[in-house]
């Protein structure tokens, strides 16, 4: 754009807006047929037409130029640096009588009477978040911690409205036998869903003043609005542009009073509506995809407001495919718009996780992977046979581990019936501690077993200890959240929120990272000491203590002779096998206590840049400071034989003792994946990854060239999305540290 075509983003903005309040005919056939022009809305968006679509030029075009338009207002940031604090008072809440349950009832009250409302013209979706806490993580009004880390029940919900979950309410009020905790609770869970259709009411209010100001033609389009936000999600929906509405009414609630709640399986959900209309003729897929279109686009809002993880770290998962309970096949028409949407639109603010297994279809592995080699990381996949299996040994039953999805990042859970949080550690202390590496003494070990047996009993303990600290962990961190509580199982029966274990299940897994960085440290020991006498263990344990000072020829040495985990190589390999099943056997001792359930899970999620600076000198070659393995990954570096030894390695851990999962990441050369042969190579790899056995894999497609570049000139990659763990984030948001994770991941060729 040169210096006349300039325009301030005021002016453009107010354009914008002109221009869809005369082009938003409504939501009929025409306009999905192309009666509006592609150029009368380009000239009216040109300072960021495309700006979305700039890493991805070669994908289709089968959206609206409205609805690109309005997704380059929400990639922009505008929405998130524009969201307010809840500033006003708020005098029904500090009644220092009432219950903490009863404030938060209140307090949605009052954010629902008072939250600024946003409504864009020719948005198909309404309903914003629109108060700077909730980004925050953060009850408004409260300033109390609010909850993230799980999946709660939108599907039983939507299905019933709110007015089936108010019946459950008052029904069980009535039944009687609660203390008066559980009275108070059910209360302020009445008082909340009040809350909530008042900020409906609210929007709707709003929406008819625009429907005063606007032309005969637009009229149309604001009633068609008007009628779906009166009837859900108060009532459940009677098409599909109402289930979609209504799962986005309840879904921005939840992030307007601060929780951080994952999606949950949004083709399975929501395909049976748009079953239904597709049948009676009353929508297109053309059209549907229009709406999906605009769900997607309503998950930008918060873009603009993010810390050192990136500004996508919401826990706004989605998850596509797979089994359901009877153990039929979900994909459907749906399962493909979506994959159509985020390959045109390149909004990676909902993560998504795709559900791979022995029914998935051929057509599916393609559409992954025509949408993955743009890049982004936005795709992910779970080999749901495994996480089933895993699932149901640990003791879930197998109709529930079926219906598996993630807590809003990729560990398992069953949704709408669980409690999640998880307590993650480096599982390179306990070999630090069995080196005695903080103490100037020698050590007594003769052989490796005893070294190994050693490290076991460290790990042991650590185990032991944090288990211990977990006991009352719950109780110690309780906040009340009425909202949560009443969208998860078991709550409203027993009286108890969310984070009194009123939830079915309460979980806390146990994560240990470090796991290869531990495994390659120990076959080091192994073979360097102990079985080619190369060096004695004092001597060595002494060079790293002095942080290889003065011994880069040993170091260098250690890492170019070993093929560490992730080379396929059998030794190193059977080693990383050896450290995983001890450590799965450990924790599998306490499967649950004191009615929390405790499986075993292996991730970092970014701490490894956290605990460089705690780790010291390991013996596979790193100094302090240096970055390490990220989740059941290789560590950066080392793995040099291409992606699929890589997934050889990490698929010779049996990860059904390990139920709340381990993940692998995977970056490719985006040239590598160019065409047709780019297509069937990242279809081989998920197919690799499935048949031996992988839990999770996500591949991010992109060069480190471009990363580097991104790092020294971030305006030029204002949306260029990377995985970093179970979430994408927009690479040039992210902090110096975790840019560097990202760019010293291996980069494969496929």
């Amino acid at each position: 754009m040169n210096q006349k075509e300039r325009i301030s983003r005021a002016e453009f903005l107010k354009r914008s807006s002109l221009g869809l309040c005369a082009l938003f005919v409504g939501l009929n056939k025409d306009l999905f047929a192309g009666s509006i022009s592609n150029t009368d809305v380009k000239s009216s968006c040109d300072p960021l037409y495309n700006w979305g679509r700039a890493w991805h030029p070669e994908s289709p075009r089968r959206l609206s130029d409205i609805t690109h338009h309005l997704a380059q207002i929400g990639l922009s940031g505008e929405h998130g640096r524009n969201l307010s604090f809840a500033s006003w008072d708020f005098p029904e809440g500090r009644d220092a009588s009432l219950s903490n349950n009863m404030k938060y009832g209140y307090a949605a009250m009052s954010i629902a009477q008072n939250a600024p409302l946003r409504i864009l013209p020719g948005e198909l979706i309404v309903g914003s978040a629109t108060l700077r806490e909730g980004a925050q993580h953060v009850t408004p009004l409260l300033k109390m911690s609010s909850v993230s880390h799980t999946t709660v029940g939108f599907e039983k919900v939507l299905n019933t409205g709110y007015k089936g979950l108010r019946a459950e309410i008052e029904e069980r009020l009535n039944r009687g036998g609660l203390d008066d905790h559980g009275t108070d609770l059910l209360h302020s869970m009445l008082l909340t869903l009040d809350a909530a259709a008042v900020w409906q009411k609210r929007n709707v209010e709003l929406l008819k003043e625009m429907q005063q100001k606007a032309s005969s033609e637009e009229q149309k389009f604001y009633g068609d609005i008007i009628e779906t936000l009166e009837h859900v999600p108060e009532n459940p929906p009677r098409n599909f542009r109402e289930a979609i509405q209504s799962l986005w009414s309840m879904y921005a609630f939840f992030r307007l009073m601060g929780n951080w709640s994952g999606i949950g399986r949004f083709d399975r959900m929501l395909y049976p509506y748009l079953e239904q209309d597709l049948n009676n003729g009353t929508l297109t897929l053309d059209e549907a995809r229009e709406l999906v279109a605009h769900f997607w686009i309503k998950g930008t809002e918060w873009i603009g407001e993010h810390n050192a993880t990136g500004d996508a770290q919401f826990y706004q998962n989605i998850v596509l495919g797979g089994i359901d309970r009877n153990g039929k096949e979900v994909t459907n028409a749906l399962t493909y718009l979506v994959l159509d949407v985020v390959e045109e639109l390149h909004i990676s603010d909902y993560p998504i996780a795709v559900r791979i297994g022995d029914k998935t279809p051929e057509k599916l592995y393609r559409r992954i992977a025509e949408v993955q080699r743009f890049g982004g990381g936005i795709v992910s996949v779970y080999n749901e046979n495994v996480v089933i299996d895993g699932l149901i040994k640990f003791g879930y039953p197998e109709e529930e581990a079926r219906e598996f999805t993630n807590d809003g990042c990729w560990e398992a859970i069953i949704p709408g019936k669980t409690a999640f949080i998880y307590s993650p550690t480096d599982m390179m202390q306990p070999l630090f501690r069995a080196l005695k590496l903080d103490q100037n003494e020698a050590l007594p070990y003769t052989d490796f077993d005893s070294l190994y047996k050693s490290f076991v009993v460290e790990l042991d303990k650590d185990v032991n200890n944090l288990q211990s600290a977990l006991d009352n962990s719950w109780q110690d961190h309780v906040t009340p959240n009425p909202l949560v509580s009443m969208f998860v199982e078991g709550c409203i029966e027993k009286g108890l929120g969310y984070a009194e274990r009123g939830p079915k299940y309460t979980v806390n897994g146990i994560h240990y990272g470090g796991v290869s960085d531990t495994a390659n440290s120990l076959q080091v020991l192994k073979k360097l000491v102990f079985e080619e006498h190369y060096i004695e263990l004092n001597d060595f344990v002494d060079i790293l203590r002095k942080n290889w000072e003065g011994n880069e020829g040993l170091r260098r040495l250690v890492q170019n002779r070993f093929e560490f985990y992730g080379n396929d190589n059998a030794e190193s390999d059977e080693m990383m096998v050896r450290v995983f099943n001890d450590y799965s056997n450990i924790v599998a001792q306490v499967k649950e206590r004191n009615g929390v359930k405790r499986p075993c899970g292996i991730s970092t999620f970014g701490r490894e840049v956290d605990w460089r600076m705690m780790r010291r000198a390991t013996p596979e070659g790193s100094r302090v400071g240096d970055i390490l393995a990220t989740n059941c990954s290789p560590t950066p570096g080392s793995d040099r034989k291409g992606p699929t030894a890589v997934l050889n390695s990490y698929c010779k851990l049996d990860f059904t003792r390990c139920p709340n999962g381990a993940t692998i990441e995977l970056k490719v050369l985006p040239d590598s994946v160019k065409g047709e042969n780019g297509v069937v190579a990242l279809v081989g790899l998920m197919k690799t990854f499935r048949e031996k056995g992988g839990f999770y894999m996500h591949v991010d497609v992109v060069d480190t060239a471009t990363l580097i570049d991104a790092q020294m000139h971030p305006d030029r990659y204002p949306n260029l999305p990377v995985r970093v763990a179970g979430w994408s984030a927009r690479f040039t948001t992210l902090c110096k540290e975790w840019q560097d994770m990202v760019i010293q991941r291996t980069q494969q060729v496929v």
